[in-house]
C-alpha cells in the first residue's frame, strides 16, 4: 500500500473512531460548477441580509486560496438526528439545536482528527473548519461522495438522510481522492411542496431570504407581517423540508451526549415558552446554538408566531 492510500485510510479510521458519521476526500481546487451557481445566487440577492455570503467570493470557491499550499479537503459528516423530540403542543426549534453548540463539540473531535495526523504522519500543516468561515461544506462533502445534494439544497445521503452537520480539514498533504455519487432524489418534490414559505424557488435552489430558518435566526429586523400564518410554529430555525425527505426514514437517532436536549427543551409548551424568563432562558439554551438570537430574538419570534396564530 502506498504512503498516500495509507494516510487515507488511517485517517479514515480515525474520523471513525473519533464519532463522525462518515469521511471522504477531495483534491483541493477550485469548484469549477458551483462558481456560476453562487454567482447567480448572490445576484439575485436571495442571501438576504446575510451580507458575509458575498464577502470571500474566491476563497469560498478556492480552497488553495482559503488554506495556501493545501492539497486535500477532508469532509466529515456528524449525526444530530435525536431520540427524543418536543412535545406536539410546542413552538418548534430545529432539531439540531437541540443541544451543546455543534462548533464547540465538532471543533474538539477535529482537533483531535488533526493531533493524530500530527502524531502518525509528521508534519501536516491546514485549518479546521465548522461552518464559520467560506467553505462550500455541502459541495465538498458531494464531491468527496459522501451523499448528493438534494432539491431542498441539503446533503441526503442513501443510509442516513440529511440530519448531520458537515466539517472540514483542510491540509497540505495529498491524499487518495473518492468519487462524487449519484442523485437519487428522481421525481420526488415533497420538500418543494412543503416549504410554508415557497423559499425552494426551484429544484436544488433555496431562496435564502424567504427561508424559515433565515427570518427566525439570521433576519434582525422585525419579521414581515406578510408572511403571518406561514411559520407552521416555528421559532427557531425549520426542518419542514428535511422532515418530509422520504430518505429521512432512515435516520438513526446520535450517540453524542452533547447533542441531548435539555429536559425543559423538550417539556416546555406554547404557553410555557409564551411566559419565557431571560433567567429560564440562560438555563436552557447555556451552551445551545440558539444563543445567537439571545434572549429578546427569541421573544421576537414567539411573539410573532402567537399574533400570528391569533390573527388566524
Amino acid at each position: 500500500m502506498t504512503s498516500k492510500a495509507n494516510y487515507t485510510k488511517i485517517i479514515k479510521a480515525e474520523a471513525k473512531r473519533l464519532g463522525f458519521l462518515s469521511c471522504g476526500i477531495s483534491k483541493a481546487a477550485f469548484l469549477e460548477e458551483e462558481a456560476p451557481r453562487l454567482e447567480s445566487w448572490l445576484t439575485k440577492n436571495m442571501h438576504g441580509e446575510m451580507a458575509y455570503m458575498e464577502n470571500h467570493f474566491d476563497k469560498r470557491l478556492d480552497p488553495t486560496i482559503l488554506v495556501p499550499d493545501s492539497k486535500s479537503v477532508i469532509s466529515l459528516l456528524l449525526n444530530y438526528f435525536p431520540e427524543k423530540k418536543q412535545r406536539e403542543d410546542s413552538y418548534k426549534i430545529s432539531k439540531y439545536a437541540y443541544g451543546t453548540d455543534y462548533h464547540f463539540v465538532i471543533k474538539d473531535k477535529l482537533k483531535s482528527l488533526f493531533h493524530f495526523i500530527h502524531e502518525e504522519i509528521g508534519d501536516v500543516s491546514g485549518r479546521v473548519f465548522v461552518d464559520s468561515a467560506p467553505v462550500l461544506d455541502k459541495a465538498w462533502a458531494a464531491k468527496s461522495g459522501l451523499g448528493w445534494i438534494g432539491k431542498h439544497s441539503n446533503l441526503i445521503t442513501k443510509d442516513t438522510g440529511s440530519f448531520y452537520f458537515i466539517a472540514e480539514l483542510i491540509i497540505d498533504l495529498e491524499l487518495e481522492s473518492d468519487f462524487a455519487t449519484t442523485d437519487h432524489c428522481g421525481t420526488c418534490t415533497a420538500c418543494i411542496d412543503a416549504c410554508p414559505t415557497q423559499a425552494i424557488v426551484d429544484p436544488y435552489v433555496v431562496d435564502g431570504s424567504k427561508c424559515i430558518s433565515y427570518f427566525t435566526i439570521e433576519l434582525k429586523n422585525e419579521i414581515p407581517t406578510n408572511i403571518n400564518g406561514q411559520f407552521d410554529d416555528w421559532m427557531f430555525g425549520c426542518d419542514i423540508c428535511q422532515d418530509v425527505c422520504p430518505w429521512n426514514r432512515f435516520s438513526k437517532s446520535h450517540k453524542e451526549p452533547l447533542f441531548n436536549a435539555n429536559p425543559l427543551l423538550l417539556s416546555h409548551s406554547k404557553k410555557d415558552w409564551e411566559e419565557l424568563t431571560e433567567e429560564v432562558f440562560q438555563n436552557i439554551f447555556k451552551k445551545s446554538p440558539i444563543k445567537r438570537t439571545k434572549y429578546l430574538g427569541l421573544i421576537r419570534n414567539i411573539d410573532f408566531l402567537k399574533n400570528s396564530n391569533k390573527e388566524g
